[in-house]
């Protein structure tokens, strides 16, 4: 079996057998840290994800990003150009439905939809992560293309993970496209 889908199989069974007690303690200690990022205290657009998979859940965040007044945006499958990404204005009363993975996103409105460079911070989600910044995701490529070019935008990337989720060394392929920064609950990896 490749290395590369036999850790994210080993890593997603680990942070999946997280207790429901473990999970909203780690979603706490994320809001906390989150919270006091300087990048996050100033910026106003923000891209997030909705938890799948035993993904760290964010919610308690994005809920602290909507009394600060700002604006939270989520991800949704782009319908005619497979393997990218929209992300699209998220709010208390927005309209969701499931996607052909059975994640909840925004429903499609091109008014709605924000392009990467208008991003101050964007959160994305991984399988596994090394102290270099390397990150390993569900296998689709979706945020590999998306950031792409980040470094061209103002926009600043952040890995959000489980502290279990770290691993000596990811098995880099050369379309991966490295973090400069990957916040678990306990600590912060600046590369």
């Amino acid at each position: 079996m490749n290395l590369r889908v036999k850790l994210r199989k080993v890593i997603r069974e680990r942070r999946q057998k997280l207790s429901k007690d473990e999970q909203r303690q780690a979603s706490k200690l994320m809001l906390q840290r989150l919270s006091l990022h300087k990048k996050i205290q100033t910026a106003q657009t923000i891209a997030l994800y909705l938890a799948n998979d035993g993904e760290l859940d964010l919610m308690p965040f994005i809920e602290w990003c909507w009394q600060q007044n700002k604006q939270v945006y989520l991800p949704v499958l782009h319908p005619f150009c497979s393997g990218h990404l929209l992300f699209l204005l998220f709010e208390k009363n927005t309209v969701m439905v499931k996607n052909h993975y059975d994640i909840n996103e925004p429903t499609l409105d091109v008014s709605k939809v924000c392009p990467l460079n208008q991003f101050d911070v964007l959160c994305t989600p991984l399988v596994a992560f090394d102290r270099s910044g390397a990150r390993l995701g569900m296998g689709g490529g979706f945020y590999d293309r998306t950031l792409s070019n980040w470094q061209q935008y103002k926009v600043y990337p952040i890995g959000i993970a489980h502290d279990c989720q770290q691993v000596e060394k990811i098995p880099t392929a050369h379309w991966d496209i490295p973090l400069p920064e990957i916040i678990t609950p306990t600590k912060d990896f600046r590369i």
